[in-house]
């Protein structure tokens, strides 16, 4: 298992000790490479380069040994698989079951709802209403992902990734707004709460979009839709999980074998495999039509609040408030910057609780960011922009990439000044800055 919070502890004790990678390589006898390969959590000293790392840091051995040996619960990681009809999701998982096996996570289906209903005789017919249909989906939904999770937690294994054919966001597709209005309300759940709740979002392409000669309903025995509607419902699917922190669009380019390694090198991207890096280019934009995004089924608006902590060493260490409307999520964040676009980054989720005492470490010399993110989903790209108070003449438009170098169009109506990827004045740590005193 990569120990990434072994490895920081090894890189900050070196830091302090004011070596650098190859000198400390140096006086252990060893190469820069596996000092590195510690450092990045990737390996772990042997008891005999433990006890030559606690000598040349200063620190007793035992402390050390306790640290690499501690046993942890499983690191479990719910994501969604999701998608409009004939997108690939069979075949998809079974490539997520062979590639992150051999990664040693242990992994788990939560099968899709509405398809074990109806194949079980629960047909949406039998029902008043779309609605009366969606809410036991969602109960059973719910209850399900509950076992799986209590299950993961009892496993013998240091990875869990749960994977969920489909998740509660899903029911929206099927949805007038009222009426799942009405379910939230008798669920006593946000829509907050209810795309939110999982790490990520991986949201399959229908074929019936660029790949339409390979449209097929035979292969699912619930599965009507002409290739109309499936484009229709697949519009409507990725609208209803917009907002989500963590969305990727996995689309048609290509063969099907490149639609599934495009989904598996998204998901170990995300998992940080191999280790947890986060690419992404920023432009200046100016200021958008904010009625003409809040009109769009697929751009989404989120409030965050982001507090900047005390450094820890090279790691930038950020807390965000994240959501709408009084629920919001929390999360942690370190990053250590590589290149001007390409970061490591480990990010773990918070209580309310948690983050409220984590701001009791916040960095004096930074003001909280606050800021409202309209996320927009077009031409299988996932956009984020973030309007400040402190501008109405621009705005910030951000993008995640799998490569630096990828060839990149604005949506339409947004209209770019320049990008500023490599401008520190644009980072968020740098607005943060307060102005000194007088």
């Amino acid at each position: 298992m990569n120990d990434y919070a072994f490895g920081n502890e090894l890189y900050e004790l070196r830091k302090a000790a004011g070596l650098s990678q190859s000198q400390a390589a140096r006086l252990l006898g060893l190469s820069d490479k596996a000092v590195s390969k510690w450092e990045n959590g990737r390996a772990k000293p042997s008891t005999e380069n433990l006890r030559k790392l606690a000598a040349l840091y200063g620190v007793p051995v035992e402390e050390l040994l306790k640290k690499r040996e501690a046993k942890k619960p499983p690191v479990i990681t719910k994501i969604v698989l999701t998608g409009g009809p004939s997108a690939g999701k069979t075949t998809g998982q079974s490539w997520i079951q062979n590639s992150f096996t051999k990664l040693g996570y242990a992994v788990l289906f939560v099968p899709e709802t509405a398809t074990e209903l109806m194949s079980g005789g629960v047909k949406p017919a039998f029902f008043r209403s779309a609605l009366e249909f969606q809410r036991a989906i969602l109960r059973l939904q719910l209850e399900k992902e509950r076992v799986f999770e209590e299950a993961a937690r009892c496993l013998q294994a240091d990875k869990v990734l749960i994977v969920c054919d489909r998740g509660t966001m899903d029911n929206k597709a099927y949805m007038s707004e009222l009426e799942f209005a009405a379910l939230l309300r008798e669920f006593s759940m946000t829509e907050v709460e209810l795309r939110d709740r999982y790490d990520a979002v991986f949201h399959m392409v229908t074929a019936a979009k660029g790949a339409e000669r390979f449209y097929t309903t035979a292969n699912n025995k619930v599965r009507t839709e002409s290739p109309e509607q499936a484009r229709a419902l697949d519009d409507k699917l990725l609208a209803a999980w917009t907002g989500h922190p963590h969305l990727r669009v996995i689309g048609n380019t290509g063969s099907f074998e490149d639609k599934l390694k495009h989904l598996v090198a998204e998901i170990r991207s995300f998992l940080g495999e191999p280790r947890p890096m986060e690419i992404e280019r920023k432009f200046l934009i100016e200021y958008p039509d904010i009625k003409w995004l809040e009109s769009l089924p697929n751009c989404r608006k989120v409030d965050i609040i982001q507090t900047y902590l005390r450094p820890q060493g090279e790691y930038e260490v950020r807390v965000r408030q994240r959501g709408e409307k009084g629920s919001y999520f929390y999360f942690k964040t370190r990053k250590r910057t590589l290149s001007d676009a390409t970061r490591i980054e480990m990010e773990e989720r918070l209580s309310q609780d948690e983050y409220l005492r984590t701001l009791m470490d916040a960095d004096p010399s930074r003001r909280p960011i606050r800021k409202t993110r309209y996320c927009l989903t077009w031409e299988e790209r996932y956009y984020e922009v973030d309007i400040y108070p402190l501008w109405n003449d621009r705005a910030i438009m951000e993008l995640e990439l799998r490569d630096e170098n990828e060839p990149i169009r604005l949506p339409p109506r947004l209209k770019l000044i320049r990008e500023v990827t490599n401008d520190p004045a644009y980072r968020n740590s740098a607005l943060a800055l307060k102005e000194p005193e007088a």
